[in-house]
């Protein structure tokens, strides 16, 4: 498989042509630009959560807990006194990071359910529900943002197929198919579960004709 380094520097590439491509075909502003880049990078190393340990789940989970901190300022500032704010921030926090982390690598398997192409739908569409429900963003400008999400999910399980094929001695590594899979075909019972949440997240997503605005802006430009 690729490691850290070439994840993040592919994603990142992929994260600033995406951007800037989309910068000069206005598609969207400079400021508008920076975070969907950065959700590219963000999507190239999501994967390897299920890692137990790597650069990647500790830059992982650092970089979800202080996203839960941000969450919770922007939803309960206006609601709590600023030291009631600061607990519930701080907890936030050591939740995520502390709670959630350990949790989350004992019941993980490495290269199972999170590098599957279910996987990588269900983190876009949960970044798009979160942009729109959460943060206020447009209907059209979460879809991008999910689906920059996304994109970076897919160049870490492309990398990471790419890697499972030996050129030099003209053969398939053992590793080969289990990153770009639909889902998990060896834990049934977890690929239903990712699937009804999933579906779960349709009624919270911001208006399909936003998506089907942005894709034909999209397609356009390419073409």
């Amino acid at each position: 498989m690729a490691d850290f380094r070439t994840h993040l520097s592919a994603a990142v590439g992929g994260g600033v042509l995406l951007a800037f491509a989309g910068w000069r075909g206005d598609l969207w502003t400079p400021g508008e630009a920076l975070p969907l880049a950065a959700l590219t990078a963000f999507g190239g190393i999501l994967p390897d959560i299920d890692a137990d340990h790597s650069h990647a789940v500790r830059l992982i989970f650092n970089t979800m807990a202080v996203l839960a901190v941000v969450v919770g300022v922007l939803l309960l500032h206006a609601r709590l006194e600023p030291g009631a704010l600061l607990m519930v921030c701080g907890g936030l926090y050591v939740g995520v990071r502390l709670v959630l982390s350990p949790i989350f690598k004992r019941f993980s398997v490495h290269r199972g359910i999170w590098h599957s192409l279910l996987a990588a739908g269900l983190c876009g569409l949960a970044t798009s529900v979160a942009g729109y429900q959460w943060l206020g963003q447009s209907a059209w400008l979460a879809w991008a943002q999910g689906l920059a999400l996304m994109l970076g999910y897919l160049i870490h399980l492309l990398l990471d197929e790419l890697y499972s094929v030996d050129l030099t001695g003209a053969r398939l590594k053992r590793s080969f198919g289990t990153a770009f899979k639909a889902f998990d075909y060896r834990a049934p019972g977890n690929s239903c579960l990712m699937l009804l949440l999933t579906a779960g997240l349709l009624p919270w997503l911001p208006p399909f004709a936003s998506l089907r605005e942005l894709l034909l802006q999209g397609s356009s430009f390419w073409r």
